[in-house]
């Protein structure tokens, strides 16, 4: 999920909603989230999406994914909603993943700079 991708579609939703503090109250949530989000002060969290999915009935494969329609048929939601749990924990794998590959690479980096400061 990039993003960038995601925040452009938020934006459109603010847009739809009046601004910031329309879609907060539409949403039941403090404006300073919203705009922490849109400014990448915060990330993008399942809570958001979460909401804008059951209350607003956006569709989590346009949210996410940029593809298919902007709004959610009834049938469709709870498909979409357990597939963004999959989803979240897939990345929050992949994040775990990144995290380790970062640790190892910069323990290699070191090691590199121990052996020609030695060599």
């Amino acid at each position: 999920m990039s993003d960038d991708a995601v925040i452009k579609r938020l934006k459109v939703i603010v847009k739809e909603h009046g601004g910031q503090l329309g879609l907060a109250k539409a949403i039941e949530v403090d404006q300073g989230f919203i705009s922490k989000v849109i400014n990448r002060k915060q990330e993008i969290s399942y809570y958001l999406i979460r909401k804008l999915c059951f209350q607003l009935k956006y569709s989590p494969e346009w949210l996410i994914l940029g593809s298919g329609e902007k709004k959610i048929t009834k049938t469709e939601s709870p498909k979409l909603i357990t597939e963004i749990q999959m989803l979240r924990t897939e990345v929050d794998i992949l994040h775990a993943r990144m995290k380790t590959y970062e640790i190892q690479l910069n323990e290699l980096r070191r090691q590199e700079e121990e052996h020609v400061k030695a060599g």
